[in-house]
């Protein structure tokens, strides 16, 4: 698990399990776990570095070395890593943090509305299992 990083998002929003999705097909090394904010786990590694999981409204990237990356610096590094021309993107970086996280709130704000929400935690398939670890804690 150290030698992985690990992206922890709310696991009933149909946006963030569609971002999921779309990070592990673009994941061509399995670079990265994957957790629900809502897990155990997301408590375990995101408390100690001052990350208060309750507030579901952000993606959460906790790095090998055990930095945390929250919000549009989350999806830019997260982007930077896939395959493709995604790391492109990276190139965002040089707008302002207030920026690039006012546009991300947007989105976050009205996720549930836009893209609905599911009742529970989705179920990885048997062959993606192991990169959930919700599944495993």
């Amino acid at each position: 698990m150290e030698s992985k990083e690990i992206i922890f998002f709310d696991g009933v929003c149909n946006l963030c399990n569609g971002a999921v999705n779309f990070i592990i097909d673009r994941d061509r090394h399995g670079r990265f776990l994957f957790a629900s904010l809502q897990s155990g786990l997301a408590k375990d590694k995101l408390d100690p570095t001052g990350v208060d999981v309750s507030k579901l409204d952000s993606i959460v990237l906790l790095k090998k070395d055990g930095t945390v990356r929250e919000k549009s610096s989350a999806v830019l590094h997260i982007a930077k890593r896939l395959g493709g021309g995604w790391p492109l993107m990276y190139v965002f970086m040089l707008l302002p943090k207030p920026i690039r996280d006012l546009a991300y709130d947007f989105i976050a704000r009205n996720r549930y509305k836009w893209f609905g929400r599911q009742d529970q935690c989705r179920m990885p398939t048997p062959e993606l299992r192991q990169r959930f670890l919700d599944a495993q804690y």
